[in-house]
């Protein structure tokens, strides 16, 4: 019995060696078939749109060659798709067909050429609608553009510093000299300090790449306002002011988190000295389909403050009228301290068109005093030729003139109640 068992085991590990044996010689043997299953085309596949592929693949690189006109990218469909049909359409579109959805692919081997030949075109990709949106701000400058400034802000709450870089500006009107331009930077109301960045040589676009660090508390933050000057040297090494851009923090959400990139254009500074009593300068528009009359209240100069003191708020009361009878007033926020408070606020009136012509607007500068009335600083009156001459009826004509565009300009205050 024991030489039974011991033949019948030689046996059984016999056949599994010559199983193991013709599994290995198989495997070999479809990596052999693989390896040279490739095989060369000597004549053209004579497939539905093989001859079309390859003509348009032919007469696209000779049409990219010669001129950019076309940019469209084959859309192909995979050879795993080759069994089923596809109806003709216009522009080398195909629609397929319905049939058995359980239709399998065709078997066999799987070279680039095959890939090619069995394929399906079946429209064209414009890779222009997958470009990343371009960014504008270095190429589109509106008419009359003296120069564009970057920077970036940020704040830092617990040291509680306010920080700014100045990036770039670009676009700089060039002067009689070589332009040599710098950067002072002001955290107003305090305009007797500021901060200095480096002079550039001789370039009309120059890079910055500075860090300023002003000390503000978080409470005084919002009532702040950066003020950039951009100056050119001369060769006697006077300054020459090329433009200034002016930028209220009290609409900007500042955290340490939130470092916010922005440009503003250049604009020129009002050289006239201030009136008697100050100049508020802001925009009129009026929309004529919505009857709606918009004004934003930009800054304000010169003011002559009855109390100078940190505690003293100076606020912009914007009134509408209508044949001098009083129809609805708003207000801007008090801001602290300062002769020349920067505001930046919109406000919006409804006005029909058919009464422009009774209607006027009154904007009156104001001062709140501790423990006393509220004293009025200057007034100023827009409207139609039955109100206002002068540069005030000349704005007012403007905006009539420009519907939904807003018309900026400054005017003197007068003292009139």
């Amino acid at each position: 019995t024991e030489q039974a068992v011991a033949v019948a085991g030689g046996i059984i590990g016999g056949i599994l060696l010559f199983v193991l044996l013709g599994i290995t010689v198989y495997l070999l043997w479809k990596r052999f078939c693989r390896l040279f299953s490739y095989e060369k085309l000597t004549v053209p596949v004579k497939t539905t749109n093989a001859n079309a592929i390859f003509q348009d693949h032919a007469n696209s690189e000779i049409q990219l060659k010669s001129t950019s006109r076309s940019r469209s990218v084959p859309f192909i469909i995979p050879p795993t798709l080759h069994g089923r049909d596809w109806i003709h359409l216009t522009n080398e579109e195909q629609v397929q067909e319905d049939r058995d959805p359980c239709m399998t692919p065709q078997s066999g081997p799987r070279s680039s050429f095959h890939s090619l030949a069995g394929a399906y075109v079946v429209g064209t990709i414009n890779p222009d609608l997958y470009k990343f949106p371009e960014d504008k701000s270095e190429t589109d400058f509106p008419d009359g553009n003296i120069g564009r400034l970057w920077f970036s802000i940020e704040y830092e709450q617990e040291s509680e510093r306010l920080l700014v870089s100045l990036i770039k500006v670009r676009k700089l009107q060039p002067p009689a000299d070589p332009c040599s331009p710098f950067v002072k930077i002001y955290l107003l109301p305090d305009e007797r300090s500021y901060l200095q960045s480096k002079t550039k040589c001789k370039t009309l676009n120059p890079q910055f790449d500075e860090n300023f660090v002003f000390q503000v508390s978080s409470k005084m933050l919002l009532q702040r306002t950066l003020k950039f000057l951009v100056y050119h040297v001369d060769k006697q090494k006077k300054h020459h002011l090329l433009g200034q851009v002016i930028f209220p923090l009290k609409n900007e959400a500042l955290t340490e988190d939130n470092k916010l990139v922005i440009w503003r254009d250049l604009e020129k500074e009002n050289l006239e000295p201030p009136s008697e009593h100050g100049d508020i300068q802001f925009s009129l528009s009026y929309n004529d389909y919505l009857g709606r009359l918009t004004v934003v209240v930009l800054r304000a100069r010169g003011l002559k403050l009855q109390e100078e003191s940190p505690a003293v708020g100076v606020y912009v009361k914007v009134s509408l009228m209508n044949h001098n009878k009083f129809i609805k007033s708003k207000k801007t926020a008090a801001l602290l301290g300062t002769p020349n408070p920067v505001y930046n606020e919109t406000f919006s009136f409804k006005a029909d068109q058919t009464e422009l012509d009774t209607t006027s607007l009154s904007l009156s500068v104001l001062q709140n005093n501790k423990g006393e009335k509220t004293i009025l600083l200057g007034r100023v009156v827009v409207g139609p030729f039955m109100y206002t001459r002068g540069k005030e009826l000349e704005h007012w004509n403007e905006m009539l003139s420009k519907p939904k565009e807003l018309v900026k300009r400054w005017h003197a205050l007068c003292h009139s109640t």
